[in-house]
């Protein structure tokens, strides 16, 4: 079988091919598109090549698998062959790939690559966040410029933002000025709040979407969320795992009878462990008592609060995937409890 590597640029990618005992058959540059990677494999024969993870690789290893090829996506922190190299071009970047490519599975470390369905709703839910942030934005930009001609306004519910603006008494060119980007901020208001409508709707439908949602702290949105992260749960064979992949498990440095444990990895989905968060610190405030609340009070209790919402989350996601594993329903205060 025949190893190739391709470094994945916007415009055109380096591709390199060797065979099994590590010669170069080929090295040319292609425009990073379906015609450009059709015309290298398109007609080959099965191989296996080997991409760096980032924004181009989902739609490329979805073809790549679709011409009949073993695609092997890696996480580009584990490859310190190219990050630390002091000789680095595309074409280079591309060979070292292609070598690994004939290296064991084990030390590639894989990238797991959602499926079309996962995909769609994880950019559903990330146009939102981008909605979100842009409101805030505007926001922020509004009340810093009511404060530097000596206004305020007190604080409200971001979606009535424009409407609280509307009965502030201030002078009119400063309102003149204003009102294009309150009526910026009214209507991504509108367009998120349609969005998060769809989104409770189609979590309220779900069998198992409804069964997450009985966790404390976690929502629609949450629940939403983690399905579309997860995409298939046999992707961990122990629960546990899922914590880790999202880089909430501590730091472990240790050598000989000495370990020290330091602040957690960060690694996986940032966007997933924020939620993740939240989803703590919304069950944390929950009134309801459940083995969870009490777990992570007592916690707080020796490691102080901001630890244990974090240990909080990574429960809460290993919870997530036992639940969906094993089709069993949350219990609040279990019996062994």
């Amino acid at each position: 079988m025949d190893h190739f590597g391709i470094d994945l640029h916007q415009k055109h990618s380096e591709i390199c091919g060797m065979d099994a005992s590590g010669k170069v058959k080929l090295q040319e540059r292609v425009a990073t598109s379906e015609a450009g990677l059709r015309k290298v494999f398109g007609k080959r024969k099965r191989c296996r090549v080997v991409l760096e993870n980032g924004g181009q690789s989902s739609w490329a290893a979805r073809l790549l698998v679709e011409m009949g090829h073993e695609v092997v996506v890696v996480n580009p922190r584990r490859i310190r062959l190219i990050a630390e190299s002091t000789l680095k071009t595309d074409r280079i970047d591309a060979e070292i790939l292609a070598r690994l490519a004939r290296e064991d599975d084990h030390h590639l470390r894989r990238v797991y690559q959602r499926s079309e369905g996962a995909q769609e709703l994880r950019t559903r839910l990330r146009v939102r966040t981008s909605l979100v942030r842009v409101r805030t934005a505007l926001i922020n930009s509004v009340r810093g410029t009511l404060r530097a001609h000596g206004y305020r306004m007190s604080s409200c519910v971001s979606g009535r933002f424009a409407a609280r603006f509307v009965e502030l008494k201030i002078e009119a060119e400063l309102r003149q000025v204003l009102d294009p980007l309150v009526a910026t901020i009214s209507e991504v208001s509108t367009r998120i709040e349609q969005l998060e409508k769809e989104l409770v709707e189609e979590s309220g439908s779900d069998e198992l979407l409804i069964r997450l949602q009985e966790v404390p702290g976690v929502g629609p949105l949450v629940s939403l969320a983690f399905i579309g992260w997860m995409d298939k749960p046999e992707r961990f064979q122990r629960s546990r795992d899922v914590g880790a992949c999202l880089g909430l498990r501590p730091q472990v440095r240790g050598s000989g009878e000495r370990e020290r444990r330091g602040p957690i990895t960060r690694e996986g989905d940032g966007e997933m462990r924020r939620l993740l968060v939240q989803a703590a610190q919304a069950s944390l405030h929950c009134r309801k008592d459940s083995a969870l609340k009490r777990w992570a009070l007592h916690l707080a209790t020796r490691v102080g609060k901001r630890k244990a919402v974090v240990a909080l989350a990574r429960k809460i996601a290993v919870l997530l995937h036992r639940l969906w594993v094993t089709g069993r329903s949350y219990q609040a205060l279990p019996k062994a409890a």
